[in-house]
């Protein structure tokens, strides 16, 4: 079974991934931050990086979901590839921090892939709002992040509700992070593990 979690910069996907795959006993697939050879440059340069940084991206999700679809054991995934195509490259688009050109060909080659891999059985969106994941960022300290606007939040959440609220391609679960502690509140957590066990058993 495929798991996946999605949310904006953070939401918290890496911590409810680390404290789910805990609980369940799942295996993990995170999204590749520290051997990532673009992220650096692409916060200091975005318009020269933004190209190179999402094919990147889009190659290493299609291999992840390759290897999680080999794999014989429930994986529980930090991000997706849809978060890729439906959020960050486009809004890198309308910025103007990616050529139309650049754009085409990406998603092009996002088309090709999508008709190769299946959806996730189920999607938890990490919904928070911009001082929630202001704080998140500052609390985790990521010397890269330092430079993320506002408005380059703001934007990716309203492609985020948008996206969302379109998505049919499995089941989906919502979870309020502004209401939600499940970081250091074991029964917020809780909660979120009862959801999980109901849209599960909805599965077999």
């Amino acid at each position: 079974m495929h798991i996946a979690i999605a949310g904006n910069i953070g939401s918290g996907k890496t911590t409810l991934t680390t404290l789910l795959s805990k609980h369940y006993g799942w295996d993990t697939h995170f999204e590749d931050v520290e051997q990532n050879p673009y992220l650096n440059d692409f916060y200091n340069d975005m318009q020269r990086w933004s190209f190179n940084l999402q094919i990147y991206y889009l190659n290493s999700r299609f291999t992840q979901i390759q290897e999680i679809k080999e794999n014989q054991n429930t994986v529980i995934q930090d991000r997706t590839i849809y978060e890729d195509a439906y959020i960050f490259a486009p809004n890198l688009h309308s910025m103007g921090l990616m050529t139309t050109r650049d754009f085409e060909n990406y998603f092009s080659l996002f088309n090709l892939m999508e008709s190769f891999i299946s959806a996730p059985d189920l999607l938890i969106y990490l919904r928070a709002s911009i001082p929630t994941l202001v704080s998140h960022i500052s609390d985790r300290g990521r010397e890269y992040e330092e430079s993320i606007r506002i408005d380059y939040l703001k934007r990716l959440n309203e492609r985020y509700e948008a996206w969302i609220s379109t998505y049919d391609k499995g089941k989906l679960m919502i979870i309020d992070v502004d209401e939600n502690n499940f970081k250091s509140d074991a029964e917020d957590l809780g909660k979120i593990i009862q959801g999980i066990d109901a849209e599960i058993n909805g599965l077999f």
